[in-house]
């Protein structure tokens, strides 16, 4: 292999999984990454739900599970990002509320989270002790 096919493999890897994580339709990249979550691969189950929620961004059922998917495979800050984008949406989506709160958490800013878990708790119905 020369130094432009070693250049150029890496490009044609990607290529190939992205056409992978793309492929298919809608409903089938839905089933594939909720397979992927369901098995606990969060990682690809990301990959799917990012080309499904590219191309459907106002469908909130693949962002949540985007979102959850990045959260459970530490990708906070991506999770943080689609949370909020979540949100900015559907700023009655209770359990995007509390899902940011805890991946604020995660991330050590304790302070910053409180506000969004106190507004799952109040729309969950949960009293103040």
């Amino acid at each position: 292999m020369d130094a432009k096919e070693a250049r150029e493999a890496p490009d044609t890897a990607r290529d190939a999984q992205a056409a992978y994580y793309g492929h298919g339709t809608a409903a089938e990249r839905w089933a594939r990454g909720s397979l992927f979550f369901d098995a606990k691969e969060y990682a690809t189950a990301a990959r799917v739900l990012a080309t499904l929620t590219a191309e459907a961004p106002e469908q909130l059922a693949p962002r949540l599970l985007l979102a959850r998917a990045y959260y459970h495979s530490a990708q906070l800050s991506r999770a943080e990002q689609e949370l909020r984008a979540i949100l900015e949406r559907w700023p009655v989506e209770d359990y995007a509320q509390l899902m940011l709160g805890r991946t604020l958490e995660r991330q050590g800013r304790a302070a910053e989270a409180a506000p969004y878990l106190r507004i799952a708790a109040a729309m969950a119905g949960e009293l103040p002790a």
